[in-house]
C-alpha cells in the first residue's frame, strides 16, 4: 500500500487533505511540523511527502532540502504546497529539491496534487484508516459541497 506523508501545521488542511487522500486509497501518516516531517520522512519511508512550506520548527523550503541531502531520504518525492501563490515560489520549491509544486487549497481534479502524486511517485490506490493523535474533527456535508466542522481534543 502507498504510504504518504503530510506535512501540515494547520489543524484543517491537515484534516480535510488527510481524509481525502484515504477515501482514494492511501495511507497516510502526519507531521505538524518541519522537524517531525524530517523524523517522520526517515522512520516512515513513505513513498511521497506532501509538504507546507510555511512550517514552524523547520520551514518547507529547509526541510526539503535536508530530506533531499541525506542518502536515506533523497529519492523520496516531494510536492511542495502553499497557499502564497507568489511568483518565484515554484522555482524556489524546486530549487530547494521539490519535484512538483501545487497551490492549496488542493483540488483533487485532473493535473493537481493528486494527478501529480500518481505521477511523480507511481503509487496505486488502496484504502487504510490510520489513527493519529491529532484533534478530532466531526464533519458534515451540504448537497452543495459546502462542509461544518466541529472540532474537539482527544487525548
Amino acid at each position: 500500500m502507498a504510504k504518504i506523508l503530510l506535512v501540515e501545521d494547520n489543524e484543517l488542511n491537515r484534516d480535510m487533505l488527510s481524509r481525502r487522500l484515504i477515501r482514494r486509497g492511501f495511507d497516510v501518516v502526519i507531521a505538524i511540523d518541519g522537524g517531525q516531517g524530517v523524523d517522520m520522512a526517515t522512520s516512515e519511508s513513505p513513498n511521497l511527502i506532501l509538504l507546507d512550506m510555511s512550517l514552524p520548527v523547520i520551514n518547507g523550503w529547509n526541510v526539503a532540502q535536508k530530506l533531499k541531502a541525506d542518502v536515506n531520504t533523497n529519492s523520496i518525492p516531494i510536492i511542495a504546497l502553499t497557499a502564497h501563490a507568489m511568483g518565484g515560489d515554484r522555482e524556489k520549491a524546486l530549487e530547494a529539491g521539490c519535484d512538483e509544486y501545487e497551490t492549496k487549497p488542493v483540488e483533487f481534479a485532473p493535473r493537481t496534487s493528486l494527478e501529480s502524486a500518481k505521477e511523480v511517485s507511481g503509487i496505486s490506490w488502496k484504502p487504510t484508516i490510520h489513527h493519529i493523535d491529532v484533534p478530532q474533527v466531526n464533519a458534515s456535508y451540504s448537497r452543495q459541497n459546502t462542509c461544518t466542522l466541529r472540532t474537539s481534543r482527544v487525548r
